[in-house]
């Protein structure tokens, strides 16, 4: 049964203390599929995320002549065990002028960009396309990169995205369309080029996850290049991952732990409802961590592992206890957990390519909570993502209640007083999870078309519903009927 249109999170009224799995690393998972095709011989990936993203890299591999196998995973209903025979670094012909080989990438970044260098190293014409939004990201950089190597690659459109052909000549990763750049020595069969990731590091990734089949030689270029955290994750796999095959475990996905994490300060703990019964003071947050992420990543692969130490969650975790003046009069004191931020000083920003990767949405969402004003910064990814993120969020916010100044590519948000509203999500998963987790604290909250998490994660609201200790056990409801959502209802397909 498919999730309704438009569903409501009731705010939760009592503790929770709960260890939440959550489905592998999207961006990991990629990577390895990847790698595992280049791979000599069986690899088994185990974790594996299985969501629209990562079947759609599984479809475009099998559709390409690889043998993937995919089994279940007994411990998460999204994971998957995934077997790849590889062939070594070759790739099976294409099709023809008249007739190449489709390949339909939906809205995944990854496997757009990751399949556009792949396909160079086999022989004959693919075609990548996908929905109307994968269309519209950018693909320009990483086309004149494969350019530059020497490949031919024709945008059906003057836009240099999507869809695009690509046509390969010869035996499998030599071409012969294009002379070997004169700045190489002859005979040495390396090429190079550079290719910038102001747009996207994923335009790097794709470029190094095929540089030694391909024998190619990627400069990346553009701010912080060396830092980029994601570019980073890429050559680390590259360098772990199993290159003649055999087992290799993907970790959870940090992003999609983000929200628990976040849940976690906002709902009431026991702390808060002995102090409101006792006393009658409002506390807003807990002092011990009440609702965890089971096996956090112990890697630093994923950039939001760092939210664990987000900086507004700490901006909204006052420990709010009662002490004594010398006179012997009662008063309420403050104080916070040890070794944690002391909130978000007074002119501090967060980053989204310094500090944090896509969790850094979950902590704009949040950020009306918090003691003081945030700037978040170095936004301009998200506006070319799965939607234009940085408008969409101030925009909900905003219909929130929430004072949202946007400037440039950076959002600044204030503390404010929230209300319910009814949250577009503009087909974008991330959308309707982070306010899904607000709606854990503000009444009212109702999701429009939250469906749309099955791009990464699409058992997310079974996770908010389930009794604890593996869920939250939200109360989840069809705002058309008033109806309380079982378990087998919130699976989105």
């Amino acid at each position: 049964m498919p999730l309704p249109a438009l569903i409501e999170i009731v705010p939760l009224d009592k503790p929770v203390h709960a260890a939440i799995t959550v489905p592998g690393s999207k961006s990991i998972t990629n990577r390895a599929l990847i790698l595992a095709a280049l791979a000599d011989g069986e690899t088994t990936l185990e974790g594996a995320l299985w969501s629209e993203d990562t079947q759609v890299m599984v479809e475009c591999l099998q559709e390409l002549g690889f043998m993937v196998n995919v089994a279940p995973d007994p411990n998460e209903l999204c994971n998957r065990t995934i077997t790849v025979y590889g062939k070594g670094g070759a790739v099976p012909r294409g099709g023809t002028t008249e007739q190449p080989l489709e390949l339909f990438v939906g809205n995944a970044g990854t496997a757009a960009r990751f399949l556009a260098a792949f396909v160079c190293l086999g022989e004959g014409v693919y075609r990548l396309h996908g929905v109307q939004r994968m269309h519209e990201r950018p693909q320009a950089e990483l086309f004149a990169a494969l350019r530059e190597l020497g490949y031919q690659v024709e945008a059906e459109h003057l836009n240099e995205k999507l869809p695009v052909r690509i046509l390969v000549s010869g035996s499998s990763g030599v071409r012969l369309r294009f002379p070997v750049r004169k700045d190489k020595p002859e005979g040495s069969g390396v090429q190079s080029c550079s290719v910038s990731i102001e747009n996207s590091s994923q335009f790097a990734s794709a470029l190094l996850l095929c540089a030694n089949a391909g024998r190619w030689n990627v400069h990346v270029v553009g701010e912080n290049a060396e830092e980029s955290p994601y570019v980073a994750m890429t050559t680390e796999l590259i360098e772990v991952f199993p290159k003649k095959g055999g087992a290799f475990r993907i970790e959870p996905d940090a992003s999609s732990g983000s929200y628990f994490l976040a849940a976690d300060y906002l709902i009431p703990s026991d702390e808060h409802l002995e102090y409101s019964e006792r006393f009658g003071i409002e506390v807003p947050t807990r002092s011990l961590q009440a609702v965890t992420v089971a096996d956090w990543p112990s890697s630093d692969w994923q950039v939001d592992v760092k939210f664990l130490h987000n900086p507004v969650l700490h901006g909204l975790d006052l420990a709010f206890g009662l002490g004594e003046t010398p006179e012997g009069r009662k008063e309420m004191q403050t104080g916070r957990r040890l070794g944690v931020w002391d909130g978000v000083k007074r002119g501090e920003s967060i980053s989204r390519k310094r500090d944090l990767g896509d969790s850094i949405m979950t902590a704009i969402v949040l950020a009306p909570l918090s003691i003081g004003s945030i700037q978040f910064t170095d936004l301009g990814r998200l506006r070319v993502q799965e939607c234009e993120r940085v408008v969409a969020l101030r925009t909900e916010l905003t219909r929130c209640g929430a004072k949202v100044i946007e400037e440039g590519d950076t959002l600044t948000v204030y503390p404010s007083e929230l209300h319910g509203a009814e949250i577009e999500t503009y087909d974008d998963h991330r959308m309707a999870m982070c306010f899904a987790i607000l709606g854990l604290k503000v009444p009212g909250i109702k999701i429009k078309d939250p469906a749309c998490v099955k791009k990464t994660f699409p058992n997310f609201f079974q996770k908010l519903a389930t009794p604890p200790p593996k869920g939250l056990g939200v109360t989840i409801r069809d705002v058309r009927t008033g109806r309380a959502l079982g378990l087998d209802e919130l699976f989105a397909t």
